[in-house]
């Protein structure tokens, strides 16, 4: 089990898998006011960078999931340059499903909620580990801008223009889903920068290194194509979030 291998080489530096920066992840720690000892479920937890800086200036406990096996064994290795592998837990598996045994004060999907076929599928999954006065966070992208045609949508990796929503109408689905949105972080252009901009040189050391390797034709492309297709489309029409959620 594991992710497509692209992503594993694109991504083998970063700490955090979404276009947030550690300044953000760390303001929303703050933001939700947690206290030590709140348990946290985060399905799809890549690298751990949410679970471990929580649990080190948080004090919270918890479990993340993932099914890139790279990621996982990243997770656990931060947890333990932390200090905190007695508090977090890392489990190589896949989150699509996964219910806590135990009642969570967060429950999270940080970016990967085609787990749960979406947004809405993916809250309903997570409100089933929530305790009572707990809190979701879903981390989804909508539009700055709406794209003006269906190809523009497809550079900013779309399938169509339907699939985001501007913020607005995100933040007001969430509430027809029966939820109050408590808190938001967004994601803006340096973040971007430096999800998007750090692949590029992780791909080229990667070619430097396996020149031989089956995958490097793809890998080429991709490291070609993709300055260009990220500051044409992406950079300019395509946001992305972090919510926090409560059941009303």
């Amino acid at each position: 089990m594991d992710i497509p291998r692209i992503f594993n080489i694109t991504e083998s530096a970063h700490r955090i898998h979404n276009p947030i920066t550690a300044e953000q992840l760390a303001t929303l720690g703050s933001a939700l006011r947690l206290e030590a000892g709140t348990r946290v479920l985060d399905l799809g937890s890549g690298s751990g960078e949410m679970l471990c800086t929580w649990a080190r200036d948080h004090g919270v406990i918890g479990t993340g999931i993932d099914m890139s096996l790279l990621f996982t064994e990243q997770a656990k290795r931060r947890a333990d340059a932390l200090g905190v592998t007695d508090q977090v837990e890392f489990i190589h598996g896949n989150a699509a499903g996964y219910i806590s045994e135990e009642k969570v004060g967060v429950a999270a999907c940080v970016g990967a909620t085609w787990i749960g076929g979406g947004f809405a599928g993916t809250i309903e999954l997570l409100v089933r580990s929530l305790r009572t006065g707990g809190i979701i966070l879903i981390g989804e992208p909508f539009w700055r801008q709406l794209p003006p045609t269906e190809a523009v949508a497809r550079g900013c990796l779309a399938n169509a223009i339907a699939d985001f929503l501007m913020l607005p109408e995100l933040l007001a689905s969430f509430g027809r889903l029966g939820y109050d949105v408590v808190e938001m972080v967004l994601a803006d252009q340096d973040g971007w920068d430096r999800y998007e901009a750090a692949k590029w040189l992780t791909m080229r050391r990667w070619l430097e290194a396996n020149p031989e390797d089956e995958f490097a034709q793809e890998v080429r492309a991709q490291l070609t194509a993709e300055p260009v297709r990220y500051a044409a489309y992406t950079r300019e029409y395509l946001g992305w979030g972090v919510f926090a959620l409560m059941p009303r």
